[in-house]
């Protein structure tokens, strides 16, 4: 039996969440979300908790039974307190600029990287090295993090690049010091 699917999930005081054959409307505070449920997967209201029921035991069925229960849990937290990620720039001479809903970043290339401002994303620079990414979808929001990282992700021998905050870059050794190590062995 899915451990995580047949977890309830409690519904806050100030979200609502209606069941519409197949499409789990999720509104609160800071927006509504919805989500499609695949069709052997039953979803009901009772008291203040979601329930989730699967038609049978069949692997894929038990897989689907505890993901739509993780993504209606994750539209409950996004609704009421929403989701955000930190990436950093790292490099001389690196920086972002926010230019309406648009992301202009200069990350070592001959000319700056226009990165489209998406519908439900908030994107915001504190500073000129941080880039902070804001939102109720905590899949986009994820997405928008690593197409933003994508354009230039930290390389591993100087560590220039964009990424996210705390992330641990494995640095690498250049040719100089593996050179200088086996010239001194010989």
């Amino acid at each position: 039996m899915s451990r995580v699917g047949s977890k309830p999930i409690e519904i806050p005081e100030n979200v609502e969440i209606q069941n519409n054959q197949g499409r789990v409307l999720v509104k609160g505070p800071k927006g509504s979300i919805e989500t499609r449920i695949d069709n052997r997967i039953e979803v009901s209201l009772e008291d203040n908790l979601v329930l989730l029921k699967r038609a049978n035991d069949e692997p894929s069925v038990r897989g689907l039974h505890g993901l739509y229960r993780s993504l209606i849990y994750n539209n409950v937290v996004g609704v009421t307190e929403g989701y955000s990620k930190t990436l950093e720039l790292q490099g001389v001479g690196f920086k972002a600029i926010l230019k309406g809903k648009d992301l202009e970043l200069s990350v070592g290339y001959s000319h700056p990287v226009i990165f489209k401002g998406i519908e439900g994303i908030e994107i915001k620079v504190p500073d000129q090295n941080s880039i902070i990414i804001e939102g109720i979808d905590k899949g986009l929001v994820g997405q928008v993090a690593a197409n933003i990282r994508a354009i230039k992700p930290p390389e591993p021998y100087k560590g220039k690049g964009i990424r996210y905050q705390n992330e641990y870059v494995r640095r690498k050794a250049g040719k100089a010091a593996i050179g200088a190590e086996t010239a001194g062995a010989g």
